[in-house]
């Protein structure tokens, strides 16, 4: 997928960049159902951007098959004027654009999926910066709880959520790593199906990342949050499972030159992987029984999902 991760990289990288170009980009390279929508808050603003790639038997066919979500998560992809670049934090957004790019590009070749595929993610070149330990982050322009309520689509029966997760000292690998299943303020077990696909596409022991309760609860509480990668999961029934780009070292947000292609593109073939599996009905991103043994036995965790929003 190296090539469908450099060519994001290429348009992303500039000052100018927002979502009518990222758009008209998609479509020129096929994309017959994109949505771009201008976000404003205050005197800031982004671009959603929101794609569908359907499948042969997907709900947008009429048919049985589920459709898998794919969200970019991140404050921005750039910190203009005062960094120059892409910012570490924009590997959530180039990860989830570039899936969609080689979905697009398999399915002008003749190769769909059965279900369908959402990607959503935003664009803005000029992100805030905002405090937080160990290393400060790169901060949406518009609330983290409206954001993801323009991301999340209610046909999403289960979501990656992609971020950048270099900003801490509790998973400090170089690569990816995912977390374990978020469901309506539950933390589930890891999918056994997710961390074989992790380790076949990484080739290395499938690394995962120790989310709290804290972290998914809603942004706008007070308490700490590892990133926002687990946000989607406050605002939707459906499985979320974090895939995170990491590093050995606390790497702030807002740094440039951090970048590593060869993460991304592991990330966007872990993406694609988990799209071919799930879209077909052959994997699942939670054990239903289980989960409603749990609820039966301590009751239902949706007040997590509760916050300012």
């Amino acid at each position: 997928m190296l090539r469908e991760v450099l060519d994001i990289i290429e348009i992303l990288d500039s000052p100018k960049v927002d979502g009518e170009i990222v758009g008209k980009f998609f479509t020129e390279e096929g994309a017959e159902n994109i949505v771009v929508k201008e976000i404003r808050e205050e005197l800031n603003s982004t671009h959603v951007i929101r794609i569908l790639i359907p499948g042969t038997q997907g709900k947008a066919s009429n048919g049985e098959f589920p459709t898998l979500g794919i969200i970019g998560m991140a404050g921005g992809v750039g910190a203009y004027p005062e960094f120059t670049g892409l910012v570490s934090d924009a590997d959530g957004v180039i990860t989830a654009l570039a899936a969609a790019l080689k979905l697009i590009r398999m399915k002008k070749r003749g190769v769909s999926l059965k279900g369908d595929v959402i990607v959503a993610t935003h664009v803005t070149p000029r992100a805030k910066l905002i405090p937080h330990e160990p290393v400060p982050f790169v901060g949406s322009p518009i609330s983290v709880p409206r954001l993801v309520r323009e991301l999340v689509d209610p046909e999403m029966d289960a979501i990656l959520s992609i971020d950048t997760t270099r900003g801490n000292r509790v998973i400090n690998v170089k690569g990816i790593a995912i977390t374990p299943t978020v469901k309506e303020g539950w933390i589930l077990k890891v999918p056994e199906a997710l961390l074989d696909i992790l380790q076949n596409v990484t080739g290395k022991v499938p690394a995962v990342v120790p989310i709290t309760m804290q972290d998914i609860t809603p942004y706008g509480t007070g308490v700490y949050h590892i990133n926002s990668m687990m946000q989607p999961a406050t605002v939707t029934s459906a499985p979320v499972v974090g895939v995170a780009l990491t590093a050995e070292v606390p790497v702030p947000g807002c740094a440039t030159g951090a970048t590593d292609v060869y993460s991304i593109e592991q990330a966007v073939r872990f993406c694609i992987e988990v799209a071919k599996e799930f879209t077909s009905g052959r994997i699942q991103f939670y054990d239903e029984e289980e989960y409603k043994l749990l609820v039966r036995l301590y009751g239902k965790m949706s007040v997590l999902q509760k916050g300012e929003q």
